[in-house]
């Protein structure tokens, strides 16, 4: 009984790893402009990469529904980057810890925003929060080019290259994958 769980609990490991290909690929191939994807996963990492009930993911969430990038982008981004965020945690909180105890002149700053109304719902007291915000502030344009870059060359070529890997077409030829 023990060996068919953890059997099912691989196969649907497989499954979601496989499902989550697909999505990258149609998201890779969507009609969008590479600068709508690249947006969307930009601004999407912002997003995984923070704490998520903060104010500012809710205004990011607005302005990537106010914008005209790639949802599918975006909602790929946050799975991506909150599942390699908690492995940057320690770097994080270290930069956050240094912003908000580190630096004297800002110390007024913090202060001022926290006592303001809307200052506590930005968590930015949290060190992993600062330290996420900024470090996903620092990462914005890294990312956006990056994958701007990747999306073209991705429709330039590879797309193509990586249809003719045998493994591509076992998986892309199996049920699992239809």
């Amino acid at each position: 009984f023990e060996t068919r769980i953890t059997f099912t609990i691989y196969a649907l490991r497989f499954m979601f790893f496989l499902q989550f290909i697909s999505k990258f690929i149609k998201v890779m191939r969507a009609g969008a402009s590479p600068a709508q994807i690249a947006g969307g996963f930009a601004l999407g990492s912002l997003i995984g990469l923070m704490p998520f009930l903060t104010l500012q993911s809710a205004v990011i969430f607005c302005v990537i529904f106010l914008l005209n990038v790639n949802l599918s982008a975006a909602t790929l981004a946050i799975f991506i980057f909150s599942f390699g965020a908690f492995l940057l945690d320690p770097l994080l909180h270290h930069l956050g810890f240094y912003v908000l105890t580190g630096i004297a002149s800002l110390q007024a700053t913090w202060t001022k925003l926290y006592n303001l109304p809307l200052g506590p719902l930005t968590r930015f007291n949290n060190t992993v929060v600062m330290g996420s915000f900024l470090g996903g502030l620092v990462l914005f344009a890294p990312v956006y080019f990056g994958m701007k870059k990747l999306v073209v060359a991705y429709r330039e070529g590879l797309e193509a290259k990586i249809k003719q890997w045998r493994i591509v077409q076992i998986v892309t030829g199996s049920k699992v994958w239809q």
